[in-house]
């Protein structure tokens, strides 16, 4: 018979061999991104081995890689529907037009969402134009009878730019598949949403959404007033750091800028790595996707908040 002191000791030591051993949580960051040549032109035919990523300048080993061409786009489109974009309400619905005609496809799906002091869903997901179409058309004749993104916070002021992307991506985009992507119709100004724009961009980078504002800015005496300088710079800061791009309405034909988005979506490529550091420390890391061929140029997301 063992003594009892050996015998705590052995039950001691089994019970010590039969817990989990510790773990430590490394999450795949996922990243889209699209290529070009020195013209300009897409490039769609490059491998994972044609690519180095680096995270913090220190190189990652790539897990995933695939191409986006038979990918569907998953999208939502944002209209501003506030005071200051009364004047260019007749030119979104035609520019919306524009983009249902040439850029969704078949199996492709879109939402739509109008704000100003309040988000309206007019149109959930669809694969069909003309629900989107109909939804836009219903709420210019002031039915208030849709669904609100988000919660419902008093918004005085009237414009909530930040809170209806931020909430497109939460509540809409942030856990459906395929290419998703956000086109928002606005000047990009901003006076009563509960975020600001780097919890905005912060939540875009961690969805892996890519934003696409089109701009509509309109001058005061053939000027363009504080405010709108300030919108045009917010605009272009959002699309840089989500890896996007920004459109100005009045200087480019609707048919050239949707159909550069739509090309763009389509031959872009996803690669996914699990970091080398896995210490979730609130801190921004930065990613580089490094062509190894001369020549080529990468758009993408300049980050993410290690969470």
């Amino acid at each position: 018979m063992r003594p009892p002191a050996l015998l705590f000791i052995l039950l001691a030591a089994a019970s010590c061999f039969s817990q989990e051993p510790i773990r430590v949580k490394v999450d795949l960051v996922n990243v889209s991104f699209s290529v070009r040549d020195s013209r300009g032109a897409l490039v769609d035919s490059l491998t994972k081995d044609d690519f180095e990523v680096l995270e913090d300048a220190v190189p990652q080993k790539i897990a995933f890689f695939s191409r986006s061409s038979d990918v569907p786009l998953t999208l939502g489109l944002i209209v501003d529907a506030s005071g200051s974009q009364e004047h260019y309400s007749k030119q979104h619905k035609h520019d919306l037009e524009v983009f249902l005609q040439d850029v969704l496809g078949p199996k492709d799906r879109a939402f739509m969402l109008c704000f100003g002091n309040h988000l309206r869903l007019v149109s959930d997901f669809t694969q069909s134009s003309t629900e989107i179409l109909d939804g836009l058309t219903r709420f210019e004749h002031d039915d208030k009878h849709f669904p609100e993104l988000g919660p419902k916070e008093p918004r005085d002021m009237g414009t909530a730019f930040y809170d209806s992307i931020f909430y497109s991506v939460a509540d809409k985009l942030a856990n459906e598949k395929g290419r998703r992507a956000l086109l928002i119709f606005s000047d990009g100004e901003d006076n009563s949403s509960s975020h600001d724009m780097m919890t905005t961009i912060e939540a875009a980078q961690s969805a892996n959404v890519l934003l696409f504002p089109i701009r509509y800015t309109q001058k005061e005496h053939g000027n363009l007033t504080a405010r709108n300088k300030y919108g045009i710079r917010v605009m272009d800061r959002i699309a840089k750091e989500t890896g996007g791009a920004t459109f100005d309405a009045a200087v480019v034909d609707p048919h050239t800028y949707f159909r550069q988005i739509g090309d763009e979506l389509r031959s872009s490529y996803e690669l996914a790595y699990y970091p080398t550091n896995p210490i979730k420390d609130n801190s921004f890391r930065k990613i580089i996707i490094r062509p190894k061929q001369d020549g080529l140029m990468v758009r993408t997301k300049t980050g993410y908040f290690s969470r």
